[in-house]
């Protein structure tokens, strides 16, 4: 369990297109095997530590006569920010992937003092 000290609670969230390999032909739509795609994202404000950060596909475009198999996972988070990481294998295609996020931590309030 995380318990925040501070009297503030700041909620984050935002979308990524994480995979758009239809148009361009990219490794995720005419690849086989393991593959990996990963994208940063940066808060908007800082928290006062790592924030506990949920994701989930808001929008996927699958080939249909694939496999369907994935793995969506977040990496390296801290205060400032988080990577999203999307692993498939096999012969699973995919065209558009969307995924949204939500942070949730301890902020700083007005009476903090953050050097």
């Amino acid at each position: 369990m995380i318990r925040f000290s501070s009297g503030e609670i700041g909620v984050a969230r935002g979308q990524v297109m994480l995979v758009s390999d239809f148009d361009s032909g990219g490794p995720m739509w005419t690849g086989q095997g393991d593959r990996h795609v990963r994208s940063h994202v940066t808060f908007d404000e800082r928290f006062l530590m790592p924030p506990v950060v949920q994701v989930a596909v808001a929008m996927w475009d699958l080939d249909v006569s694939s496999n369907q198999r994935g793995d969506l996972e977040v990496e390296n988070v801290t205060s400032a920010g988080f990577d999203i990481v999307f692993h498939t294998w096999g012969d699973t295609r995919i065209a558009r992937m969307r995924v949204s996020w939500t942070a949730i931590g301890a902020v700083p309030d007005d009476m903090d003092f953050i050097l």
